[in-house]
């Protein structure tokens, strides 16, 4: 049974709302900060497998002003925005597929990274919504529908590419979007239904509660097929390579967001990013035990195996960019309702006759 437990912040601060405007700055800061080190993990990595030099360069040691050159390379970036273009949807679209990275909650705080403690309950309303299991006391609130609650948010992202493709007044933006928005829609159903399987196994939908259903053993060894169709289906609702083709930027100059400059083309990559770590923090708390140790290994903190883990799948994440050609559309889409769907509904088959032959 979970058992009440005082987050260390409302143990600290005995106020309220000054409380509150700390897990803000915490959620914030770690939002702003991951995928930007994801970000500069990738150009490091691409670096090193392709033998790229540019990425190497900035800052002379290891290229270590290379993140620092982008963001001021986007800021000096004139904002266009075309004549024909709606100009409103043009400027809130790049908001939107933020926020499905970032989904706002009290109008101030995002909910994708929360850190929670071991034994959380979620009876008090008036914290942010916990997500992940790092470990630890600092925690916010555990949502009973932890998991769907991530995926739902997650799916809003088909919004802001829609919009952007469509507000551009430019029909290959719009052919971008559509294509974007089939693939995301496709394998939305796998990703969900491989989620599914291991609510199943641990009988809760809470995050929390998964984590700790994996103390005897991870997901990811009985569940491993379904682990790749996640990981698969989490890089095809990215769409990074080799699902890349709704953007595939070195034939159609990145579909929906061919029209967009400076800040506004940033936010969809930081989106992106973004998406990478939300992934594989879902991953790691439905497979690889949240911020549970390996046998052997607890004298390692809780949050630094979550931080380990989550860093570890973006690599592989980044990993599949530099190793496979892209698939063509129609590969994507027999892809996922041929194979991967198939594949999670005969394991959701046999996991429910398991549950059931051992009451």
């Amino acid at each position: 049974m979970i058992l009440a437990q005082t987050s260390a912040v409302d143990t600290t601060f005995s106020n309220y709302w000054l409380a509150l405007v700390i897990k803000a700055l915490a959620v914030l800061i770690i939002f702003l900060v991951v995928p930007l080190a994801v970000g500069y993990m990738e150009h490091k990595v691409l670096a090193h497998m392709q033998a790229r030099l540019g990425p190497m360069e900035a800052g002379k040691f290891h290229g270590w002003a290379q993140l620092m050159a982008d963001g001021a390379k986007f800021i000096q970036k004139e904002d266009v925005i075309p004549s024909a273009a709606d100009r409103t949807v043009f400027s809130i679209a790049p908001g939107v597929a933020l926020l499905a990275n970032a989904q706002k909650y009290n109008k101030s705080n995002f909910y994708g990274y929360v850190i929670r403690g071991k034994a959380t309950n979620p009876a008090s309303s008036d914290s942010l919504p916990i997500l992940w299991s790092f470990g630890g006391d600092i925690f916010a609130l555990n949502l009973d529908i932890g998991i769907f609650f991530v995926l739902a948010m997650s799916s809003i992202g088909v919004l802001g590419v829609l919009m952007a493709g469509w507000s551009s007044a430019n029909k290959f933006s719009l052919m971008g979007a559509l294509r974007a928005a089939a693939q995301l829609i496709a394998y939305e159903l796998p990703l969900v239904l491989a989620a599914a399987a291991a609510v199943m196994l641990a009988g809760t939908l809470s995050l929390v509660g998964i984590a700790e259903a994996q103390q005897r053993i991870w997901y990811v060894i009985p569940l491993f097929p379904l682990f790749l169709v996640f990981m698969v289906a989490a890089v095809a609702e990215l769409t990074r390579p080799p699902f890349d083709m709704p953007v595939a930027d070195s034939e159609i100059i990145f579909g929906a967001y061919t029209e967009y400059t400076g800040l506004k083309f940033a936010f969809f990559l930081l989106s992106e990013y973004g998406g990478i770590v939300v992934m594989s923090a879902v991953a790691s708390v439905l497979f690889l035990g949240g911020f549970l140790p390996l046998p052997g290994l607890s004298m390692i903190p809780g949050p630094i195996w979550m931080f380990g883990k989550i860093f570890a799948l973006s690599f592989v994440i980044v990993w599949l960019r530099a190793t496979f050609p892209r698939l063509r559309e129609d590969q994507l889409q027999r892809f996922a309702w041929i194979k991967l769907v198939p594949v999670t509904l005969i394991w959701i088959l046999g996991i429910a006759f398991v549950k059931v032959a051992t009451g």
